[in-house]
Formats: structure tokens, C-alpha cells, sequence
């Protein structure tokens, strides 16, 4: 018989529904074996890495590091959806949550939970698809999202158009909605 008491709180982060990792200047120092399933790999194989792991590209690693960084400070904490890549190559769309534990430096130490909000097939876009969707994710309109790309008004129109067509639903809120798992 085992006389060892069992890690409760190994067994509860392991076992949570919701991937969770702990991060040092965006470079992995733990997860949960959920986040690392989510993303295809094993714990081992994360630990250590580059959190531009989860990106398309080192564009897209950098664009997004700015993202929350008043809120942190400000509050410490920062929730948005966003789309992070398996180690397949296909998008995954998450709830992420994160709070620093060093508010004046709030890359330092971050504690992130990643959890997908849409269970059905992966998520397969291109890249200027992926940028215009988190852009879109943010309330973007286009003029303000073709600015920030440099792209012309009409270029992103015609992404969003495609992307409303390929998903099925009459709007760009319905999208949304429907990769977040609400239906519009």
C-alpha cells in the first residue's frame, strides 16, 4: 500500500479543464498537461520554449506581445479570444486569461489559461485571414483595420467577405459569435 500522500495540487493543475501555463519573458517554465495536449504536444517538449511556438509567424509573436500590456500594468490581469496555432498547423480559437505577478514588468512572470471556445473542426487560415480576424476580434472597423495593415479598405472588406461566406453567417458579429461558440 502506498503510504506517499498524493500532490493534490500537482493532480488539480494537471487535471484542470483549462490549459495553464506559467511564463518568464515569454518563454515557457511549466504548463499543465491541458495546454500542452490542447497544442499537440507533450509538457516536456514545451518547457523552454519560445511562446512564438503558438504563432504563425514572428509578425504575428510580435504584433500580438503589445496587446494587453496597459491593462496589465494598470490592473494586472487581461482577458481576450484569440487564435493560437497547434503544433499541426491549424488555429485554435481560445478564451485567454492572463495576470502578471510583476505589474511594473508584465512580462516578467505572466500566469496565462488558454481554454478553446469552439470544439468543432480546426481552424485552417491564411495569414492575412488571421490577422483581419483577431483585428475584427479587437471591434476593428475596416478603415481602421486596413490603416493598421496598410492594406486598402476594400482589401479587408473582401477578407471579411470571404471569411462571413466560408463560416456561413450573414455578418461579421455572427462570425465572431459562431468561432466563439455563440450563434449570431
Amino acid at each position: 500500500m502506498d503510504t506517499q500522500p498524493p500532490d493534490f495540487a500537482r493532480l488539480a493543475y494537471d487535471s484542470a479543464p483549462t490549459g495553464i501555463v506559467l511564463t518568464e519573458q515569454r518563454v515557457i517554465r511549466t504548463c499543465n498537461v491541458t495546454f500542452a495536449l490542447l497544442l499537440g504536444y507533450r509538457v516536456d517538449e514545451l518547457v523552454g520554449q519560445s511562446f512564438r511556438v503558438l504563432y504563425e509567424s514572428d509578425e504575428e509573436f510580435e504584433d500580438i506581445r503589445d496587446i494587453g500590456l496597459i491593462m496589465l500594468q494598470q490592473t494586472g490581469q487581461y482577458i481576450d479570444e484569440r487564435l493560437v496555432r497547434h503544433r499541426a498547423g491549424h488555429g485554435i480559437w481560445c478564451r485567454f486569461r492572463a495576470r502578471t505577478l510583476v505589474p511594473q514588468a508584465p512580462l516578467e512572470r505572466v500566469v496565462m489559461s488558454f481554454a478553446p471556445i469552439n470544439d468543432a473542426e480546426p481552424i485552417t487560415l491564411s495569414k492575412r485571414e488571421r490577422q483581419v480576424l483577431e483585428l475584427m476580434n479587437r471591434r476593428l472597423t475596416s478603415k481602421e483595420i486596413a490603416k493598421q495593415l496598410g492594406l486598402s479598405p476594400r482589401t479587408i472588406d473582401d477578407v471579411r467577405s470571404r471569411l462571413i461566406k466560408r463560416f456561413g453567417v450573414r455578418r461579421a458579429q455572427d462570425l465572431l459569435g459562431r468561432l466563439s461558440g455563440r450563434q449570431g
